[in-house]
């Protein structure tokens, strides 16, 4: 059943934006009374079907509305993003896909990427989110610097992951425990010592995702998946 993204969506009737119109008529040939589905990325899941099968402004009846509990965890990725832009989209997609509640790009010392525009990151986030069936689009910040960000964090419930020589922890040993936690992933070279001290005075834990040397990416959605595990075998 075709699934669309309505943001905005009160009463019983929706009407579709005129590129989503286009899309439902003239492409997936949806008529009078054919059935989609809607969510509004805030745990709305709604069954719907087409009052009017205009291209330009196809209008939905809202037949039944479900709303969906969010997780009783949050999880808060914070990455560096990668100088390839792919990358970060192929990152976003599967991260909201696995299910994430927060992403924040950082921009730290040895970032290769400067500058960040969110449009198309907030699109392959909604794209994800109606493929995966979720019903809760993750928020997504703005290029944040490293040290301004670190005292934003709750400490108890913040790790660091890196590969410098010291005493790391498994990340699936401590993210089982509180209502959410935050895990912090650098960029290709790597945090600098001086980042991890800082996070160090902060009271951010170090972890380790493992023997193996990961891509930024790569990295960020082992972090994801292994909180959910840890999360699901804790329960």
């Amino acid at each position: 059943m075709p699934t669309f993204y309505a943001p905005d969506l009160t009463g019983s009737l929706y009407t579709l934006p005129e590129d989503e119109s286009k899309h439902a008529v003239r492409v997936l040939r949806l008529s009078v009374g054919g059935a989609v589905e809607l969510v509004d990325g805030r745990g709305g899941h709604y069954q719907a079907e087409v009052a009017d099968a205009n291209p330009k402004r196809c209008q939905l009846h809202i037949r039944h509305h479900e709303a969906i509990p969010a997780r009783p965890y949050f999880t808060h990725l914070a990455v560096a993003p990668t100088k390839n832009l792919d990358r970060m989209e192929w990152l976003v997609e599967k991260a909201v896909e696995i299910g994430v509640e927060r992403i924040t790009f950082l921009r730290c010392a040895r970032s290769e990427r400067r500058e960040l525009k969110l449009d198309r990151l907030e699109k392959i986030a909604v794209s994800a989110l109606k493929q995966s069936g979720q019903a809760w689009l993750p928020q997504l910040d703005e290029l944040t610097d490293f040290t301004n960000f670190l005292p934003t964090l709750a400490a108890a419930t913040a790790f660091i992951a890196h590969l410098e020589a010291g005493e790391r922890t498994a990340l699936a040993r401590v993210a089982a425990a509180g209502a959410g936690c935050c895990i912090l992933i650098g960029p290709e070279g790597d945090f600098t010592p001086t980042e991890i001290e800082l996070a160090r005075q902060q009271g951010i834990r170090p972890v380790t995702l493992g023997h193996s040397r990961l891509r930024t990416e790569t990295a960020a959605l082992a972090a994801v998946h292994t909180v959910h595990v840890a999360r699901e075998l804790g329960r």
